[in-house]
């Protein structure tokens, strides 16, 4: 007898990997499937939309939403440590914003998840889309679903106007570009998409109130060039206003940067000597100051190419802390660009009006 548990205890080892192999193992007794999929049209804040639900068997599926852009505009909805189940591989949508929906399981290094990519249709212009969950319905016969809503975005409002700046003609260069992003925030946003973005929001606004306005880019570019030299490049923008005999004040429009992610707060600059840059650098610091929020750092001189060579009165203003994490929400954030753009233009509003 004692030499039958002795055979029996080493046997184990080898009894516990058969098992082991024969038996689901824990990733895959636990993995969902999906088990259901709608679609119809939907409204989201009064803008037309579709409404997709897809249904899996287990709640706590945890997913993700991304947009691409490659060969075809996507929102694709990613669900992990799933299979497709028995949900059809390809769905053709006849909405207005998605063409077809296709379901691809993915599996790689063990990890096995499920796609759910929706084709956004060309020229269905920018949409937006956001997933909320829904609980099982039973009398409906519908299982837990993750429910994906893609919905055209709002149209802007229109940009706004201010006093003063009718028949004037303004400069306006947003910092960095192209080859060079500028500053870079810790989720990647980058100074250059900032301050062309408020620029042009800026120019919107000057444009409706009927000032000419002119941009020393209005796109992702250099202005002299790929790979010009620092010297070349700045130059290149004040040649811009230098080139429009009618230009009486040049903005640059910058973010600012500092090793210390807590740095934070903006500021104005001016050329040293020059009174009208002066008194420039000041109303826009006020008017930034109240329309922001930031700590204000105060207005400075400093002899910064652009504002130094441009013949007419200039300032450069950083707008906040594009390193600094919170300021980096706003500074991504379309509505306080809007804000930052608008509190620009009374600055230059105020610059005319109080001459």
């Amino acid at each position: 007898m004692q030499n039958f548990w002795k055979k029996l205890l080493l046997c184990l080892p080898v009894l516990a990997l058969a098992l082991g192999v024969l038996l689901p193992q824990g990733a895959e007794a636990r993995q969902a499937e999906l088990n259901y999929f709608s679609s119809e049209k939907t409204t989201v804040d009064g803008q037309e939309g579709w409404h997709i639900e897809v249904g899996v068997s287990r709640e706590d599926v945890k997913y993700e939403v991304k947009e691409k852009s490659v060969l075809k505009k996507e929102i694709v909805l990613d669900l992990q440590d799933t299979a497709r189940g028995g949900v059809a591989r390809h769905i053709k949508q006849t909405g207005p914003l998605v063409s077809d929906v296709q379901i691809d399981e993915i599996r790689a290094e063990g990890d096995r998840h499920t796609q759910v990519r929706c084709a956004i249709r060309p020229g269905a212009g920018d949409v937006a889309y956001r997933v909320t969950t829904l609980a099982a319905d039973r009398r409906a016969r519908k299982p837990y679903r993750l429910a994906l809503d893609i919905y055209r975005k709002p149209v802007a409002p229109p940009a706004g106007s201010v006093e003063d700046v009718a028949g004037h003609t303004v400069v306006l260069d947003a910092g960095h570009g192209g080859s060079d992003t500028g500053a870079v925030g810790p989720s990647g946003v980058t100074e250059a998409s900032v301050t062309l973005a408020v620029t042009q929001d800026l120019r919107d606004i000057l444009q409706n109130s009927g000032a000419h306005v002119v941009m020393t880019r209005d796109r992702d570019v250099d202005v002299y060039g790929p790979n010009a030299s620092a010297h070349d490049e700045l130059q290149a923008r004040v040649d811009v206003g230098a080139r429009v005999p009618a230009a009486e004040v040049f903005l640059s429009i910058h973010c600012n940067a500092f090793s210390n992610p807590g740095a934070h707060g903006m500021e104005t600059y001016y050329y040293p000597g020059s009174s009208a840059g002066a008194r420039f650098a000041t109303i826009l610091n006020e008017e930034l100051e109240k329309a922001g929020g930031r700590t204000n750092r105060g207005v400075k001189s400093a002899n910064f190419y652009v504002i130094h060579h441009s013949p007419m009165p200039a300032s450069l203003v950083e707008l906040a802390f594009v390193t600094n994490p919170t300021e980096e929400r706003l500074l991504a954030d379309e509505a306080y660009q809007k804000e930052l753009a608008m509190a620009l233009a009374k600055g230059i509003a105020r610059f005319f009006g109080e001459r």
